[in-house]
């Protein structure tokens, strides 16, 4: 039997009976379903009779009776004839939720050199409001009804112009779907190719994490396969019984590596001959610095290669936009999946995308996020040379990464991590990416650097050769 509610149920309901008359019934409602919830009222409570409650707060006993009957009505309340009003006690989880943040934070570093992010401060931001402006000012207003889950007609056809002119695809529009980053498209993909019967994939072994709990969550497994100094591996992937494969020729992650002309053509000859699919993850097909670009795999045979992209790496993640060019084997599931997971992504996201690619925009803003970067690149490699002696370092051409290859000397393996990670260093150990344990005594590290600043790049690696001096 719960106990009488003291003179704090008027000062919880008080504020409402001060809201306008035309809102004060709901604003009753409210307070006492927010009171309900809280515990503030726990359950068993008997509340005053509506004559009690009415004459306490100064308001019609009307007011008080349409509010015990809506909340008994929701369950908040129970009341019988003759027993008065209670508390219900079916509420469960009153109390409102900690709002935590989720998202993959860098806090809690001096100098973080993790890969995966690009520099966010270089955003585009006035000429981004300056499309999206045009975009307002312009959209038809049957363009903001649901899309077509495949993409908004104008922005498919500039991402194939797009990727044609800087990737050498073959990208017809009609099989673009757009996507919420790579991350959806890999997913789409999974339950695509379980459509098609297939069950488990390849993964290159060292690889992103990130493919296997995306294509888990479309039931598929996936099998780590080797790379050699070309690429993929032939013979274990002949040998795997795998009809698909995820693949990073152009940058290989981490590595990176690009693909030989000659593996690129073997890796064509097996998904022919096995009746499948190669998936190309272009992450970050946009940054070259010492070399012309190597084109995309899907150019060589657009039946046979998934192409997957996005601007997460060129613009920023937070966007959510990426793209996945569909053999026409694959398309109806793809686009009825993509349909029913979401009916499309926002049409004015799309729009301004569309917009801001097209006006040149989008090719503006790589070459200044490319001067950019090929000058934290430069920086990061003197300063390891400065301040690391010895240390090689592999996979610089292009991308947001470099491996670097610090001799055992400077400290081994879990230590050298240990001590970084106190100092306020945080690294990546290649090791975390794939399933080789070399025992070399040398330590391999994948050190991203698009989002540190060339300062931020020195203090770091100073800092990693006072561990190294003082183990």
């Amino acid at each position: 039997m719960g106990g009488e509610p003291g003179g704090g149920l008027w000062e919880l309901l008080l504020p409402a009976v001060g809201a306008p008359p035309r809102r004060r019934g709901r604003a009753l409602q409210a307070a006492l379903r927010d009171a309900v919830r809280s515990e503030r009222l726990a359950a068993g409570t008997r509340l005053p009779s509506s004559r009690e409650l009415a004459a306490a707060l100064g308001v019609s006993r009307g007011l008080v009776t349409e509010a015990y009957e809506q909340l008994t009505a929701e369950g908040y309340l129970r009341s019988g004839r003759g027993s008065g009003t209670w508390v219900g006690d079916a509420v469960r989880g009153r109390a409102a939720p900690e709002v935590r943040d989720l998202a993959p934070g860098r806090a809690g570093a001096l100098v973080d050199f993790r890969p995966g992010t690009p520099d966010l401060s270089l955003f585009p931001r006035a000429a981004w409001a300056a499309a999206h402006r045009t975009v307002l000012s312009r959209l038809p207003h049957r363009a903001l009804g649901y899309p077509d889950p495949r993409g908004l007609p104008e922005l498919r056809s500039a991402l194939a112009a797009l990727l044609t002119r800087r990737r050498g695809v073959v990208a017809d529009p009609e099989r673009v779907v757009v996507c919420s980053g790579v991350a959806q498209a890999m997913t789409l993909l999974g339950f695509a190719l379980g459509a098609h019967g297939l069950r488990s994939l390849g993964v290159e072994d060292p690889g992103s994490p990130e493919p296997t709990a995306l294509f888990a969550s479309a039931g598929l497994r996936t099998v780590p396969l080797p790379l050699d100094a070309e690429g993929l591996a032939p013979g274990p992937l002949a040998a795997s019984g795998l009809r698909a494969v995820v693949t990073t020729p152009a940058h290989q992650f981490p590595s990176g590596i690009a693909y030989s002309a000659r593996r690129r053509a073997e890796l064509l000859d097996w998904a022919r001959a096995v009746d499948g699919w190669l998936v190309e993850d272009d992450y970050d097909g946009d940054f070259r610095y010492d070399r012309a670009p190597v084109g995309a795999l899907q150019g060589l045979d657009p039946e046979r290669v998934v192409y997957t992209g996005s601007v997460s790496k060129s613009l920023a993640p937070g966007l959510r936009l990426g793209w996945m060019l569909v053999p026409r084997s694959l398309a109806g599931e793809v686009v009825e999946r993509k349909r029913t997971m979401d009916l499309g992504n926002p049409a004015l996201d799309q729009a301004v995308l569309a917009h801001f690619v097209t006006s040149g925009g989008y090719d503006r803003h790589l070459r200044r996020c490319g001067r950019a970067y090929r000058e934290r690149r430069d920086a990061l490699i003197c300063a390891l040379a400065e301040h690391l002696p010895g240390t090689e370092v592999s996979g610089i051409a292009a991308g947001l990464h470099i491996i670097a290859r610090v001799p055992g000397r400077h400290g081994r393996g879990s230590s050298f991590l240990e001590r970084a990670a106190a100092a306020g260093v945080a690294l990546r150990p290649l090791t975390d990416y794939g399933s080789a344990r070399p025992d070399d005594g040398d330590v391999r590290l994948v050190l991203g650097y698009a989002h540190l600043s060339p300062s931020e790049i020195a203090r770091g690696v100073r800092l990693m050769a006072s561990i190294a001096a003082n183990p």
